[in-house]
Order: structure tokens, then sequence, then C-alpha cells
């Protein structure tokens, strides 16, 4: 056997370090996460979080127990940038902050968000006040979310819902659907901008078109979680749609 001597690289080859927590039952956010991002200006680890195929209050308050150990998987010796749990429903029921000390608890990061806080950060940027609301979940469920948005300052004068409690059904929602309810509520009264909230819907593929119908910006769960953490980590976003919310 021969011994070989090596060096070691320290900084991911230049590329920022951003890590993902997904839901279980996720099957959208990580391949949104992929088209927005260069792969060479970022290097994208993923965990994943227990979650209850059923998305009701009580289920999404499950995953604070569990969150610690899902940032602890991901490898240890990694520096991160930016950490982004990919939940906007079980965001508003845990609380931004609380998420915050959870993610940090797991590993070492330099900043944390989800999308609730990258939506708000959104709307501040665009100078977004009054929002169209399109979500995919019960009322009970989307009522603490909207209730969330709006204390915060962003009011929600229209709303819509697909009213679903079952997780597999909302990734399993056709484009269509998705964009002729967003155009709808987006046309029903003075909004500024249309939200479509859920980071398991299907949203890249109809964002340009419904803002192309709608003349105002759209703003989708995956979209927002994406540009905040490019924004905090100082890192570009790729093409459309993120060009709706160019640095």
């Amino acid at each position: 056997m021969s011994d070989f001597s090596y060096s070691t690289d320290t900084d991911a080859n230049g590329a920022k370090q951003l890590g993902l927590i997904v839901l279980q039952s996720d099957e959208t956010i990580e391949d949104d996460f992929r088209r927005m991002f260069a792969p060479s200006d970022v290097s994208l680890l993923v965990s994943r979080v227990p979650s209850s195929s059923e998305v009701t209050q009580d289920t999404l308050a499950q995953m604070q127990s569990t969150l610690p150990a899902a940032a602890g998987l991901f490898p240890r010796p990694v520096n991160f940038d930016v950490v982004g749990y990919g939940c906007t429903s079980g965001t508003s029921v845990i609380g931004a902050p609380q998420i915050n000390q959870l993610v940090r608890s797991g590993c070492t990061t330099a900043q944390v968000t989800e999308p609730v806080s990258a939506l708000l950060a959104a709307c501040r940027h665009l100078g977004l006040q009054q929002i169209a609301f399109l979500s995919p979940y019960i009322e009970s469920v989307s009522d603490t979310l909207r209730s969330v948005i709006a204390e915060s300052g962003v009011e929600i004068p229209v709303f819509g819902s697909f009213n679903e409690s079952r997780e597999e059904m909302v990734a399993r929602m056709d484009r269509k659907s998705v964009r002729d309810a967003a155009i709808e509520l987006g046309s029903a009264r003075d909004v500024d901008a249309v939200f479509l909230s859920c980071t398991n819907l299907k949203t890249m593929d109809v964002i340009a078109d419904i803002e192309a119908e709608l003349s105002m910006p759209v703003l989708s769960s995956n979209l927002v979680l994406a540009w905040h953490m490019a924004r905090l980590g100082g890192i570009p976003l790729k093409g459309s749609p993120s060009e709706t919310l160019r640095h």
C-alpha cells in the first residue's frame, strides 16, 4: 500500500455555504432552490425535519421539538452563511425568534431565516403594504399565518384557499389551478401584490405569467425565502422569476 499526503479546502472552493431544513413531506422546495442558485455561487446542503401528513396547528407545533435534531444532521464542520427553515405555516405557529434559536442550537450559522421573515423583508424591499394571499391549507392554519403577517404591518384584504389539510395533495395541485386562483385574487380589489403561500406548492413556473396578467409583483414562499437567504449571504439569484426581487 502507498501512503499519500493531502491538503484541505476551507471555503467550499469560494462558494457560499447555505443550509436548508425541509419538511419530510415537502416535494417541491429543493428543486426550486436549485433552479434559483447557480452551483458555482453556493454549496447547498439539505436536512429534513419530521412532519405530519395532516397539516394542523398541533402538527405544525410538533416540529419545535425536532428542529434542533434536524439542524444537527448537517455536517458538523460546516459553518453556514445562512440556514433557512422551509415552512411558512410552521413559522407562524412556532414563531420566527424561536426558530432562530432552535436552528442555531443544532448547527453553526451566521444567519437564520424562514418564509415569514423573508416575506416581510420582501414587502419592505418592494414597498408593499397590501397583498392578496393564496393558501393551500384549511382556514385554522391559514388564519394564524395571516394574523402574524398583519401584526407585522402588511395588510391582507384579499384571501383565498384550496382548503386542503393533506400535505401530499399540496404538492399535486396543478399549476393552472394555482395560476387561475392567484389571478382571481389579484384582480379582486386594490392590492399591491399577490403572495402564494407554502413551500410545497408548485409556483415557480406560473409567477411570471401571473405577473404579466396582473401587472404587479407575485411572491411565493420559495421565492422570498431564496431571495432573503441570497440577500443575507450576499449571493446573486438566477433569472426569472427571481427578477421580481432583483437586488
